[in-house]
């Protein structure tokens, strides 16, 4: 069994709005802060700047690199990033042949690899994450699971993912590798192969938690606490929903949901909507920043290692670093409990 060593951070910048939402101006505005506040574990992808787009893919990365070029300090940053499993529909990443641009491949891996290294000016990559799996699973709000052939799932294929990690990780071009959007069979499995070839464990998984969508709690927490895989949370705070600027059917001009409409579409349904507002207003009963009870009871849960959080400006996220100072009371917690039972996984 192989054991990592390194201990992700509690909080995590997020970056995925920088190169559409925001400017690079912005970006290095953010990072400015996140460095001044001691926030020096950064998650990003190739495919980023969200939604993809082929005139966006990769601008999150080459913002990030300008970034580490024009202020240094490389080695005193937590850098990850991602690459896509097996998408047609992003047929504009790598350039490559639509089949071939995955992580099963493994000249497509070490290409992509490569490639984010180069936008990232950077000549290692701590933490190399699979972004969602190559084969049939529920994601984003799916249900109904398909036991139909998934032509892309095989035993090979993901031998070959984990072996191609490993090499890179022997060619210091990775630290570690890790894991997102992963079911606790993917993740066990993903164990079983490194542990058979001899190949470190992924040292993390990246999965969406939040008081909107607690599946996490079910299988994938009790695998992460028992094999040592550390439990990074996304979209903590459900798209902005549990901010407060949605409620009452507000839609703020330039907020992420007005502006993505057409994605994202769990965080918007009639029941989050209204698991919201109940979440935002017990916030303000208690005298907290909705944003603050949502972020400090991520933090809170014992299994979750990092918390990544972001926004589109500097002014959010100095909100969504000030939650590692609020502590929830018993009281307070017991009546997330409560929501919780009326409006069970209203965004999953």
């Amino acid at each position: 069994m192989s054991k990592n060593t390194l201990q992700l951070p509690e909080l995590c910048l997020g970056t995925m709005t920088w190169g559409q939402q925001n400017t690079q101006d912005q970006g290095f505005a953010q990072m400015d802060y996140a460095w001044e506040q001691g926030i020096k574990f950064w998650d990003t992808a190739e495919m980023y700047s969200v939604p993809a787009a082929a005139e966006t893919y990769a601008s999150t990365e080459t913002i990030i690199g300008n970034w580490l070029a024009s202020r240094g300090g490389r080695d005193n940053i937590i850098l990850a990033t991602k690459v896509i499993g097996n998408t047609p529909s992003m047929y504009w990443i790598r350039q490559g042949d639509q089949q071939e641009n995955g992580h099963g491949v493994s000249s497509s891996l070490v290409q992509a690899c490569e490639d984010s290294l180069q936008r990232l000016q950077t000549d290692y990559i701590d933490l190399y994450q699979l972004h969602w799996p190559e084969r049939a699973v529920n994601n984003f709000g799916t249900l109904g699971y398909s036991v139909t052939d998934d032509e892309l799932y095989s035993l090979e294929r993901l031998r070959n993912t984990v072996k191609t990690l490993g090499d890179l990780i022997s060619q210091g071009k990775i630290r570690h590798w890790g894991l997102s959007n992963e079911s606790a069979w993917g993740i066990m499995k993903f164990i079983q192969i490194a542990d058979e070839l001899g190949v470190p464990r992924p040292l993390s998984v990246q999965n969406p938690y939040s008081l909107l969508n607690r599946s996490a709690e079910v299988g994938v927490a009790e695998v992460c606490h028992r094999e040592g895989v550390q439990f990074m949370a996304y979209s903590t705070l459900g798209m902005g929903m549990l901010t407060g600027k949605y409620d009452g059917g507000a839609l703020p001009a330039g907020a992420r949901l007005e502006v993505f409409k057409d994605h994202f579409r769990r965080y918007s349904g009639a029941q989050a909507v209204k698991a919201s507002q109940a979440y935002n207003d017990l916030a303000r009963e208690f005298g907290l920043e909705p944003a603050h009870l949502a972020l400090a009871w991520v933090n809170a849960q014992p299994w979750v290692q990092s918390n990544i959080i972001g926004g589109t400006s500097v002014e959010q996220l100095q909100i969504n670093v000030a939650s590692l100072e609020v502590n929830l009371s018993d009281e307070l917690v017991q009546r997330v409990e409560e929501i919780h039972e009326i409006y069970t996984y209203p965004a999953p």
